[in-house]
């Protein structure tokens, strides 16, 4: 089975752009799209509701264009959940939680911590509650899979200029303290597991600034699994030869 994971900087845009293609030439069992950008109203039937999948939409109840996320899947889910039932970080549509048999699969599009202080604080208040949901689940017995846009780079391994970027949102100590706190709870960086010492491996780069063409980018889209789920991955790769966001997909294998 596999599972790929993409913040598509806006659904619409994206298939516009004809970067859904290969997406559906692959035909992965299941795929996460982060920062759609869209109600699920405001899209083309055949993105909507692609032919073999069951489609699930969160969206932004704030404002329109922001935010968003969406979960295709070929094998119908036991359940899915809309958010982690607290208003406040639900009201962006941030998140969707899909049981299947032996997992949960959480596809999250974690805040930026940029704007000032308030958004920083809000960032960190919905890592602290989304930890402490996936660890409820896990207590319960469910093994943990989640993907998504982090919006964090975890290790210096994980950008291109640790240094320039220390004290800037997505690298400050507060932000990956809650990251090893992730890992201190026996959620696995799968990435990270496979390729320990693997530099220059990113998924995200500023397009403003053409750093893609130069590699001048930042690890900060993950797939993280319980540690009672590991022996059932097979692998990860970075697709990174995929276009048509600031992002690239990331695609898990499991058994």
């Amino acid at each position: 089975m596999n599972i790929i994971s993409w913040n598509v900087n806006g659904l619409r845009a994206v298939y516009k752009k004809g970067a859904l293609n290969w997406l559906i030439e692959k035909s992965p069992n299941i795929f996460c799209f982060q920062e759609t950008k869209a109600h699920p109203d405001q899209l083309p039937e055949e993105v909507r509701n692609p032919q073999g999948y069951f489609s699930y939409f969160d969206h932004s109840k704030t404002k329109k264009g922001y935010s968003g996320v969406a979960i295709y899947t070929k094998i119908k889910p036991e359940k899915v959940e809309y958010g982690m039932g607290v208003p406040e970080f639900d009201q962006e549509g941030r998140m969707l939680v899909a049981y299947f048999k032996n997992f949960v699969l959480l596809n999250v599009y974690f805040p930026n911590g940029g704007g000032g202080p308030v958004r920083l604080d809000y960032k960190l208040k919905y890592y602290d509650h989304f930890l402490a949901f996936i660890d409820k689940l896990h207590k319960s017995g469910k093994k943990i899979v989640f993907c998504g846009d982090v919006n964090t780079a975890h290790e210096e391994i994980d950008l291109a200029r640790p240094k320039e970027n220390e004290k800037n949102t997505g690298f400050l100590p507060v932000e990956r303290a809650w990251l090893n706190k992730v890992v201190s709870h026996k959620y696995v960086d799968v990435f990270r597991h496979f390729n320990p010492d693997k530099k220059d491996a990113y998924t995200y780069w500023d397009m403003k600034t053409f750093a893609r063409d130069r590699n001048v980018g930042w690890r900060i889209d993950y797939f993280f699994v319980s540690s009672d789920f590991l022996p059932k991955v097979k692998g990860i790769k970075i697709l990174d030869g995929i276009f048509g966001s600031d992002h690239c997909p990331v695609e898990l294998t499991i058994s």
